[in-house]
């Protein structure tokens, strides 16, 4: 899975970016925000020798985007595009597709304003899911936008003044967030409270006519680039620092109620919270647990890439030695090359070819090896040629299409 994402992530000009799996307490508790569960239920925090608060980190963007100030990667209106992987940590009840110690893979994109953006992260997330073969029918795209600080203040009033009204159909956690985090009402699971927040407003209808005119852009490039998406207006995500466009993919099968395999938005005003200047910024975050569970539940396997292209095998003891002098010469000329150190058969040694997934096996035997000559075996065809030893290493680059 990391590989795909590797591979795929480079193709949309994404860079790897690694950060601390322990960072000081308040780069979540200032860009997470101090109302959202994460920081007021589920961190892992604890003082360190000095008396400083410390976090085990429950998520990538906070590190990424304080990194990116830090090393000033978007300075003088650069962009930046940025992907990591890692553990992250969160105290929660274990359950399927949610563990305490959880794989996370994401991509940030740092000063790009423009809708395309916003789509093209979208579509990345997507096309992901689809390489590692979860069909594109057992997943649902969800797209919202929850406005900015132009008109996202004044719907959340309307939403906190909702759950007032109707605080004894509500669950206490709900009614407590009224004045909290209002938004997050929407995210409950008790079912009377999704009942009862059917009918509060909807953000779709409050909208700024910038937020309206971006997150139309943003569902037409979908539409174009022919990516299957429903809008959901009640979708919020559960970090204060996401602006205008949300989205979450959601698997049909093989996670129950915590079916969320993949989500994010954008985040224009994250930097400006580490003390930076006015930055957009946007991310998704997959979870790599869940996504193994949604693999499995649609039978997909992603193929293992092999260990090795050439096998190198020593027909007998007596020449070991020149069989690990020749793996060793075909990794110094660029090769990936395996050889035997279980004193295994030579028929033993051509079966781990096979398993590895190598391309050729070069066999070297006594008799030929004392005539200047070894084997060259096509682990596909089955074909063998002789080589000269001296030549051997050229014959195999050529082989394998490296010369």
């Amino acid at each position: 899975m990391l590989r795909v994402a590797t591979e795929l992530f480079a193709r949309y000009g994404y860079s790897p970016i690694y950060t601390p799996i322990f960072e000081h307490t308040e780069v979540f508790a200032r860009g997470i925000g101090e109302a959202t569960d994460i920081v007021g239920k589920e961190m892992y925090t604890f003082l360190d020798k000095g008396g400083r608060s410390i976090t085990l980190r429950p998520e990538g963007t906070a590190s990424v985007v304080r990194a990116a100030l830090e090393h000033n990667l978007t300075a003088n209106g650069q962009g930046a595009k940025l992907y990591y992987a890692g553990p992250m940590f969160r105290y929660e009840r274990p359950q399927k597709g949610r563990q305490r110690q959880f794989w996370q893979i994401g991509a940030e994109a740092l000063n790009m304003a423009e809708p395309s953006a916003d789509a093209e992260l979208i579509v990345l997330l997507w096309r992901f899911f689809e390489a590692v073969g979860i069909p594109a029918d057992n997943m649902r795209l969800l797209v919202n936008s929850m406005g900015d600080e132009a008109c996202r203040p004044a719907y959340r009033e309307k939403v906190a003044e909702f759950i007032r009204a109707h605080a004894a159909d509500l669950c206490a956690e709900c009614d407590r967030r009224a004045d909290t985090n209002p938004l997050r009402a929407f995210d409950c699971k008790n079912p009377g409270c999704v009942a009862v927040m059917a009918d509060a407003p909807l953000l779709r209808d409050e909208l700024c006519d910038e937020c309206a005119s971006h997150y139309a852009a943003v569902k037409e490039a979908l539409v174009v680039l022919d990516v299957p998406f429903t809008e959901e207006p009640k979708l919020v995500r559960g970090l204060d620092y996401y602006t205008r466009t949300v989205f979450e993919v959601q698997a049909d099968a093989g996670l129950g109620s915590q079916n969320a395999i993949g989500g994010g938005g954008r985040y224009d005003r994250l930097m400006e919270q580490y003390g930076g200047s006015p930055t957009p910024g946007l991310g998704f975050a997959l979870g790599f647990e869940r996504t193994l569970l949604a693999m499995q539940a649609a039978k997909a396997r992603v193929p293992s890439p092999a260990l090795a292209d050439v096998y190198v095998a020593a027909v007998d003891e007596s020449v070991r030695a020149q069989a690990f002098s020749l793996a060793s010469q075909l990794r110094d000329a660029g090769v990936a090359a395996e050889c035997d150190h279980q004193a295994r058969s030579l028929k033993s040694q051509f079966k781990q070819a096979d398993r590895i997934g190598a391309r050729f096996v070069v066999v070297v035997g006594p008799d030929e090896l004392a005539e200047g000559q070894l084997t060259l075996r096509d682990m596909g065809t089955k074909v063998e040629t002789r080589v000269s030893r001296d030549g051997v290493t050229t014959e195999v680059r050529r082989a394998l299409g490296i010369d």
